[in-house]
């Protein structure tokens, strides 16, 4: 998922994969230019990988390629939004704990995002699965703060209690956002499975209430949200 240097031509590589979830692994020599892994073990590439225990480390020993995105993703929005995604990823999944829903989410997210004229639409439905994936998902129809159903009410969506709140349970103080059974509907259809009345679209309310609760569960905005905000605004 990402990489940094080490020494003169070898390369720690943090991996997400399908057996063992996250782990970090040397590529010994990878930045030489006769390299037989240059090329391989590129940003996003999806790789069958052969290993043996180092020390501290594993080492990779060699590398065939299985699906390479690099050049679909070289676009500026394309690489920010696969970054922001593999950020989320890297920093929710613990490591040597296997997540195979998370690793196929995240695959099938990178092919869309190298495939999409609007690469940033796939990251509400992204993140949003993730989240459900994780358990932090919150429940479309219920009050996070009192466990009421909704219903047909006005709810509201605070970030800080993780999900829609009644009015009830609405601090008056607080500006929050109010959303429509029409929104809510989507924020339900944006977290659906596939096949079951998912859709790719958020509003954008729910876009927004979708990137706070991210944040929220994070702890902080994500390096990658942050940029993609900058190539935006220029």
């Amino acid at each position: 998922m990402r990489g940094r240097q080490l020494g003169e031509a070898d390369r720690i590589l943090t991996l997400l994969t399908t057996e063992r979830g996250k782990l970090d692994a040397v590529a010994k020599g990878v930045r030489r230019a006769g390299s037989h892994l240059a090329g391989r073990l590129e940003f996003a590439n999806e790789c069958e990988l052969s290993m043996h225990r180092g020390r501290s480390l594993d080492v990779v020993v060699s590398a065939d390629i299985l699906n390479a995105l690099w050049t679909q993703l070289v676009r500026p929005d394309r690489f920010g939004v696969a970054s922001l995604a593999i950020e989320l990823v890297d920093a929710f999944c613990e490591p040597d704990l296997a997540v195979p829903d998370i690793y196929a989410l995240l695959a099938g997210t990178l092919r869309a995002i190298a495939y999409s004229d609007d690469p940033r639409s796939v990251i509400p439905r992204f993140s949003l699965r993730l989240l459900d994936m994780l358990g932090l998902g919150p429940p479309p129809d219920d009050c996070v703060r009192c466990g009421s159903a909704l219903g047909s009410a006005v709810a509201y969506i605070d970030s800080a209690a993780g999900g829609f709140i009644d009015d009830g349970c609405r601090e008056r103080w607080r500006d929050l956002p109010a959303v429509t059974d029409g929104e809510r509907e989507n924020f339900r259809a944006v977290g659906a499975e596939r096949g079951a009345g998912a859709t790719m679209r958020a509003m954008p309310v729910i876009a927004r209430a979708i990137d706070e609760l991210m944040t929220h569960h994070l702890g902080r905005r994500p390096k990658a949200g942050v940029q993609l905000a900058e190539l935006a605004a220029e």
